[in-house]
């Protein structure tokens, strides 16, 4: 027999619930333009990726995602062709990492896709209810975290 649940769902939850469906419109909608190679787990290395490049440390740093993770996902989009390492002309030991014509095309997609889904979620909600939203989940995406013991 199935628990009928009587609490509400707690943060994590929510959060979830609401990057899962984003997710996968978004990326439902980059396949159909086109961008059916990528996964959503892509999404690490795709949503901080710069056109000025960036250090993998970086990306995995902005995305809370392991180095290790983020370097396997780069080998992945460098084999499909969205990203390619270059050295940093900075540091000529460390590798910045470049979106291709074929990443920033997916990068400028994606953003007109994902202001597609925001004007959509402000109008159900109201514009000024939607900034609010945001502004709230900004504020406690940013709190500091306690250290575990």
């Amino acid at each position: 027999m199935a628990r009928k649940q009587t609490a509400e769902p707690d943060l994590g939850v929510l959060a979830a619930q609401v990057l899962f469906s984003v997710q996968r419109e978004l990326f439902a909608a980059l396949a159909e333009q086109g961008f059916d190679d990528i996964q959503p787990r892509a999404g690490a290395v795709l949503a901080y990726l710069r056109s000025d490049g960036i250090r993998a440390s970086e990306l995995a740093r902005a995305s809370g995602r392991h180095k290790q993770v983020i370097g396997s996902l780069i080998d992945d989009l460098e084999r499909l062709g969205y990203v390619e390492r270059k050295p940093d002309p900075a540091d000529r030991r460390a590798k910045l990492i470049y979106p291709t014509e074929r990443g920033l095309l997916q990068m400028a997609t994606a953003a007109a896709i994902m202001r597609t889904i925001e004007e959509r979620h402000a109008e159900a909600l109201g514009r000024q209810e939607y900034i609010t939203f945001k502004s709230a989940l900004h504020c406690v995406a940013d709190l500091p975290r306690k250290p575990s013991r």
